[in-house]
């Protein structure tokens, strides 16, 4: 497979290892600064080193690290964000037994609080640099068929200005983007 092709997570062990606050902290770090040992992740995160490790490998079972073994030395064991599909997509309740929607759910609720917390850190950012932190907002009328079609154009767009960090431009810049979409006329 391609890494620009779309690829689902409906493996419920996957997404029960992604649903999981430290462990996304724990991507997150990685994929925004590069390679990291279990004790450099504990002292950010505020974790003893043997939370860390089991996390990382929790991680590292299914395919979301990796140890780099020329770098690592006797104890000291350095961990980066594995290769993986850029355009990971998650699966609809529908596609997951009726016992895995619990995890979908989770991994939403995780990923909300996430997008919480950046949301707040937004007026701030924006104020000490516009040109680095901007949003938009709008309301649509669109099909299901329309629907569909602006999310891949997007997802396409997005895919567009996401190299792998290797890839990137001079002066490129690891940027949170988020989008999320829901009908208007229910509330």
């Amino acid at each position: 497979m391609k890494d620009d092709e779309p690829f689902l997570l409906d493996d419920p062990g996957k997404l029960k290892a992604l649903a999981h606050p430290m462990r996304r902290l724990m991507l997150r770090h990685l994929n925004v600064h590069g390679p990291a040992t279990s004790t450099t992740l504990g002292e950010l995160l505020g974790a003893k080193t043997g939370t860390t490790s089991y996390h990382l490998r929790q991680l590292e079972k299914y395919g979301f690290v990796e140890e780099i073994p020329e770098r690592s030395t006797g104890r000291e064991r350095w961990w980066r964000k594995a290769e993986s599909p850029r355009d990971l997509r998650l699966p609809t309740p529908g596609q997951l037994a009726p016992e895995d929607r619990p995890v979908l759910a989770e991994f939403h609720r995780i990923g909300m609080e996430e997008d919480r917390e950046l949301f707040e850190r937004f007026p701030e950012a924006y104020l000490r640099d516009p040109e680095w932190a901007t949003g938009s907002r709008g309301l649509g009328r669109m099909t299901k068929a329309e629907f569909k079609e602006f999310m891949e154009a997007y997802i396409a767009l997005l895919m567009k200005y996401s190299p792998r960090p290797e890839d990137a431009s001079p002066g490129a810049r690891p940027m949170y983007v988020r989008l999320f979409a829901m009908p208007a006329d229910e509330d």
